[in-house]
C-alpha cells in the first residue's frame, strides 16, 4: 500500500464493482476507507469460487486495503452513527439511486449539513437530468445502452457483451477522478461539493471521444464510427502458426512495413505516405497485413518486426497473462497470505511510486470479512462494548 493519501478518511457505500473498483484504487494510494454495508453484506461477496461464504474471489480483487462495518441504515441508529462517521470524514462515495440515498440519509443535502466541507461523489446508472434518473442499472444495461455490445457484434451482427466488466470499471475511474477533483478544489477552497459520475454518459462521453467522427461536424462530414475501429480488416492476423497483431501506425511504420515485405510500390504509395489518404485507406492496407502474414511463423514476425520496431504483439490467452514474461518480471501477480483463507494471488496496483511498488512500501491487507471491523469502528466513534451489544441486538449492526 502506498502512502500518498495518508490521512485522507473515505466513506465507502458502494456495491458489485464500480464503487468498490474506485475505492479500492484509492485505498491503494494510502487513503483509509471505511466500507458500510447493510447487514447481509455486499452481494458480490457471494460470487464463487472462494473460501469463505463471505469472501469470494471476485470480491477480494475489489476490496483490498479496506474495513467493514455493518449497518441497518433504515434506522434512525444506524443513520446516526453513518452521520458521526461523516463529521470526521473527507469523502463519500456511493453508487446509489438517489432515492435510495435519501431513504438511507445518505443524501448531499443532509450530509453536507453533518460536514459541509465533504467531498461528496457518486455513479448512478443514469444522470439527474434525464428521464431515466432513477432507473436501475448495472454492467450489462450500461454496457447495451452506450452502444459497446452493438460495436462488439459478432460476424452476424448479433450484440454482445464484452467479457470482462467494462461499464463498471471504466465509470469506476470516472469516480476515482471525481474524487481527486473534489479534494483538490476542498483543498483550494475549504468547501465540499457534490459530484456526479452516472454510469451511462461516462460510457457514452468514453466511446463517442472517437466515434462521434464525422457528426463532429455541423453539418456532417460523415457517420458515426471511427474508421480505423470499425473496418473488417482491423483484427489479429493469421500467421503461418497463428495469430499477431500486426500495427504499423505511423509512416515510418507502414513504410518499413512494406520495405520489410519487399513491396516498394506499396512503401511508397500515396495510401502509405500520406497520413490522410491512409486514413482513408486503412481497411485496404489491414487486409494487405493479413494476405502477407501467413508467409511467416509468429516467431519469424514477432523477430523481424522488433528489429524494424514495429508495433507487434503476441495473442495471450487468460493462461498466457500469468506467464506473460513482461508481466512476470515486472512482479504484477504478487503471492501472499491470510489467516482467514491461506494463500491468495493478488494483481498488484499498477502504479510504482519513486521505483516502489505498493506491496513493498506497507504490505497490502486482504479484503475484510463481513462486519469484521465493526468493534473498532464503533469504539473509535466513543461506542462502548455495552452500546455495541445494545445495537447488535437491534440489528442495528452485524
Amino acid at each position: 500500500m502506498f502512502q500518498l493519501l495518508k490521512g485522507l478518511k473515505i466513506i465507502d457505500l458502494t456495491t458489485i464493482v464500480l464503487g468498490p473498483y474506485a475505492t479500492q484504487l484509492l485505498a491503494d494510494l494510502g487513503a483509509e476507507v471505511i466500507k458500510i454495508e447493510s447487514l447481509d453484506g455486499d452481494v458480490f461477496r457471494a460470487v464463487r469460487p472462494g473460501r469463505r461464504d463471505d469472501l469470494g474471489v471476485a470480491f477480494m480483487n475489489f476490496n483490498r486495503n479496506k474495513r467493514s462495518l455493518t449497518l441497518d441504515l433504515k434506522q434512525p441508529r444506524g443513520q446516526e452513527i453513518l452521520h458521526a462517521l461523516v463529521r470526521d470524514s473527507d469523502v463519500l462515495v456511493h453508487n446509489m439511486r438517489t432515492r435510495s440515498a435519501t431513504k438511507l440519509g445518505a443524501s448531499y443535502d443532509t450530509l453536507k449539513e453533518v460536514n459541509p466541507s465533504l467531498v461528496y461523489c457518486y455513479s448512478p446508472g443514469f444522470g439527474s437530468l434525464g428521464p431515466d434518473a432513477d432507473a436501475p442499472a448495472y454492467d450489462d444495461i450500461i454496457q447495451s445502452r452506450s452502444g459497446l455490445t452493438d460495436l462488439n457484434a459478432n460476424s452476424e451482427g448479433a450484440p454482445q457483451f464484452l467479457r470482462t466488466i467494462a461499464a463498471d470499471k471504466v465509470v469506476g475511474l470516472h469516480l476515482a477522478l471525481a474524487v481527486a477533483s473534489g479534494l483538490i478544489q476542498k483543498e483550494r477552497t475549504g468547501k465540499g461539493v457534490c459530484i456526479e459520475a452516472p454510469m451511462l454518459e461516462s460510457m457514452v462521453s468514453f466511446l463517442l471521444s472517437e466515434h462521434l467522427a464525422g457528426k463532429t461536424l455541423i453539418p456532417s462530414e460523415g457517420d458515426l464510427g471511427y474508421d480505423r475501429m470499425m473496418t473488417p480488416n482491423r483484427k489479429p492476423h493469421k500467421t503461418k502458426d497463428g495469430y499477431l497483431v500486426i500495427l504499423p501506425y505511423s509512416t515510418r511504420h507502414w513504410i518499413r512495413f512494406f520495405q520489410l515485405c519487399e513491396l516498394e510500390d506499396w512503401a511508397t504509395a500515396n495510401k502509405v505516405v500520406d497520413p490522410v489518404l491512409r486514413s482513408e485507406h486503412i481497411d485496404e492496407l489491414y487486409g494487405k497485413i493479413s494476405e502477407l502474414a501467413p508467409s511467416k511463423t509468429t516467431a519469424e514476425w514477432l523477430k523481424v518486426l522488433a528489429e524494424q520496431d514495429i508495433p507487434c504483439a503476441d495473442v495471450n490467452s487468460l493462461d498466457d497473462i500469468m506467464t506473460d514474461e513482461h508481466l512476470v518480471a515486472a512482479q504484477m501477480f504478487h503471492q501472499d497470505t491470510d489467516p482467514r483463507i491461506g494463500d491468495y494471488l493478488e494483481i498488484r496496483p499498477p502504479f510504482q511510486v519513486d521505483g516502489m511498488l505498493a506491496h513493498e512500501e506497507i504490505p497490502n491487507t486482504a479484503a475484510p470479512g463481513l462486519g469484521e471491523n465493526n468493534d473498532d469502528i464503533l469504539n473509535e466513534l466513543g461506542y462502548s462494548a455495552e452500546d455495541i451489544n445494545a445495537l447488535r441486538q437491534d440489528s442495528v449492526v452485524g
